[in-house]
Formats: structure tokens, C-alpha cells, sequence
């Protein structure tokens, strides 16, 4: 954190749906004492920092508006927003060559004024686009924070909750792997109230031999999580509420130093068998960044899941060029 300076900073690059509702989530829960808005459409950023500081007198006190990427120097933390948004239909996958080139453009350019910031990748496909941060700004990987499952591991934890009838916040359980259709839930590792999800099932279920129908059950919260996006996408032209929901958990994290375990996407160095990509795992995470991995076991089928779905994000990255 910048010792010369009261308070936090927060540069969000990108301000669409996503970026604005960030600075705005960020704004009401008074996480940051300054916010920057830059965007290649200059009045954009402008425009949402305008309608922020409208409602000054009933927020947290704010320093919220719009620059330039000098503008992010002594940021703590810097969120990417940038690049072209997920249409409906469409996979984040294809979205993946047009925002690899805006990334190249932007983080020689923003790390020569903040390059000691925390840096928040949201642009879609996560994954990818966090291998390629880590790549183009040459900061240590653990500088570098892919949201990746943050929002499905929400998710997956919201329909666990309404299936019992009981708060979210109750429920752990994280989605690992790929932010995609490739995602995998350790089953084994979930659990709610002291109870493993599958024990849950089992009780409630009134299982009886062939009878138990735990597998099913959980392949259709699996499905549900990884519709879900599509679904909001199909309905109202994009998602930008519970991801900034879920990018304020990460800031919250890294200005508190609270060493938070938080499913994020990073570089892979072997675990599982898997290198050289970006996927999501259990990490701990605080004022440094991504401070370790939080180690847990998962069944032989999971891991075989995980590194499917490892092997799925290399094949897309060997059709780009990264």
C-alpha cells in the first residue's frame, strides 16, 4: 500500500457494464478513498464517474473520476475490465484473439505507472487473459489475479443454499478449473454446516442402495452454475452485478490483508500434473497478492476433471497468439 496516502486507490481500466458497476459496488461499499474510470471512450468515463459523484452525499466520502493510464500511478489496486463483451451465443472463447491485442497495448503501458498495484483481471476468457497479463506486464504472478470462478463458486454456493432452504453463507463449496463449460466442483471438499454436501444428499434423499439419486442431483447444480451466465446474457444482453459483487470480495481481501481463501485464476507450476496455464484453484490471498496456494485433496475423478479442463484452455491457446 502507498504510505504517502490516506485511504486506498483503485484504477478500473474499462468502464461498460462491467467497469461502471464495479467503481460503482466499490464506491457504496467504501472500500477506496480514490477511483479512477479509464476507458478508450473518454466521455464514457466521465459520464460514469459523473453519475457516482451525484450521489456523494450519500455515499462513503470518494474521490471518484475519470484519466488516463498515468493516472493509475501509486494505485493499489488496478482492475481490467477491458475488451470486446461476451454477445449472446457467443463462448468466451471467441472472444479470446481481439482482447489478447488489447491487453498486449495496455500493460506495457499502465505497469510503467503502477507497477507495484495488485492487478484484477475480469476481461473474458478470464483464464486466458490472466495468462497473457501475467505474460505482457512481467510482474511476478502473484501480482496477478484472474476473478476466474469467484463468481461461479457464488453460484454454486446460492443454488446448494436454495436447494436446502438455508443462507449462502453457510454453504463451501468452490468451482475450480476453467471459468467455462469445462469447470469442475470437488465434490469431496464441499460441505455446509460441518456436513459434506454428498452426506447432505444422502440423508435427505432417504437413499437406499441404487436408490440414491446423490450423482444426479449434483450434476444438475454443475449444469445450472455453468448455464447460468448464458442464461443472464440471453435474458437481459450481459452479467455485470454479481461479478462486481465478486471482484469488491477480492479488493476487500487485498486492502485488508485479510488473507482470504478465495478460488481466483493464476499460473499453474505442476499442480495436478498441470503447467504454463492459467486456471482457477484455493488461493490465499492479502495485501501481496496471491500470498499461496491453499492446498486440498481432491478424488482421482476430480483431478482427472481438472486437468481436462487445463487440457481444454491449452488447446484455445494453441489457436491464438499470445
Amino acid at each position: 500500500m502507498n504510505g504517502n496516502r490516506k485511504g486506498s486507490k483503485i484504477t478500473i481500466i474499462g468502464a461498460g457494464n462491467v467497469g461502471a458497476t464495479i467503481g460503482y459496488t466499490l464506491a457504496v461499499s467504501g472500500m477506496a478513498s480514490e477511483i479512477v474510470f479509464t476507458d478508450v471512450n473518454n466521455d464514457k468515463a466521465v459520464g460514469e464517474a459523473m453519475d457516482i459523484i451525484h450521489g456523494s452525499a450519500f455515499l462513503p466520502p470518494v474521490n471518484i473520476y475519470a484519466g488516463q493510464y498515468a493516472d493509475a500511478v501509486d494505485s493499489d489496486i488496478v482492475i481490467v475490465t477491458a475488451g470486446v463483451g461476451r454477445k449472446p451465443g457467443q463462448s468466451r472463447t471467441d472472444l479470446a484473439q481481439i482482447n489478447i491485442g488489447i491487453f498486449k497495448t495496455i500493460f506495457p503501458t499502465v505497469v510503467n505507472y503502477a507497477p507495484n498495484a495488485i492487478y484484477v483481471i475480469v476481461s473474458n476468457p478470464v483464464d486466458i487473459l490472466t495468462y497473457a497479463a501475467i505474460k505482457y506486464s512481467g510482474l511476478p504472478a502473484a501480482q496477478i489475479i484472474g476473478s476466474g470462478t469467484m463468481l461461479d463458486s457464488s453460484r454454486l454456493r446460492t443454488a446448494i443454499a436454495a436447494s436446502m432452504g438455508i443462507n449462502a453463507h453457510d454453504v463451501h463449496a468452490f468451482v475450480l478449473g476453467e471459468h467455462g463449460n469445462t469447470a469442475m466442483i470437488p465434490w469431496s471438499n464441499a460441505s455446509v454446516a460441518g456436513t459434506k454436501i454428498e452426506t447432505y444428499f444422502e440423508l435427505t434423499n432417504k437413499c437406499d442402495g441404487e436408490d440414491c439419486n446423490v450423482k444426479e442431483d449434483l450434476d444438475k447444480l454443475l449444469d445450472g452454475v455453468i448455464q447460468s451466465g448464458a442464461e443472464v446474457i440471453k435474458r437481459k444482453g450481459a452479467t455485470y452485478y454479481a461479478i462486481g459483487l465478486a471482484v469488491r470480495r477480492i479488493c476487500e481481501a487485498i486492502l485488508r490483508d485479510s488473507k482470504s481463501v478465495l478460488a481466483v485464476s493464476n499460473m499453474m507450476h505442476g499442480q495436478y500434473g498441470i503447467e504454463d496455464v492459467c486456471i482457477s484453484l484455493p488461493y490465499v490471498i492479502g495485501s501481496k497478492g496471491i500470498i499461496k496456494e491453499f492446498p486440498i485433496v481432491l478424488t482421482k475423478e476430480e483431478e482427472d476433471k481438472i486437468r481436462a479442463s487445463a487440457d481444454s484452455l491449452k488447446s484455445i491457446m494453441s489457436t491464438v497468439d499470445i
